[in-house]
C-alpha cells in the first residue's frame, strides 16, 4: 500500500470512529432524558450533590437492606 492509500484508510477510520462515539453519546443523554422523564431516577439530585457535599447531608437514595440480608441468609 501506498501513503495516499493509508491516508485516505485512515480518513474512513476516523470518520467511523467520530460517528460511533456520536451514536454513542447522543443515545446515552437520550436514555438519561427519557429515565428523567419517566420519573425512575431524578438527576437533579445528582446535579446538585456538587453544591452540597457535606457529610451531614442526605443521602440521595435510600437502600434495600432486606433484600441484601435476605440473599445473604439464602447463601449460607
Amino acid at each position: 500500500m501506498d501513503n495516499e492509500a493509508l491516508l485516505n484508510l485512515q480518513g474512513y477510520l476516523k470518520f467511523f470512529l467520530i460517528l460511533i462515539v456520536f451514536v454513542v453519546f447522543y443515545s446515552y443523554a437520550f436514555s438519561i432524558y427519557r429515565r428523567d422523564k419517566k420519573g425512575e431516577r431524578d438527576f437533579e439530585k445528582y446535579s446538585n450533590l456538587v453544591h452540597d457535599d457535606s457529610v451531614k447531608s442526605d443521602t440521595l437514595e435510600k437502600r434495600n437492606n432486606n433484600k441484601e440480608i435476605n440473599e445473604k441468609e439464602s447463601i449460607k
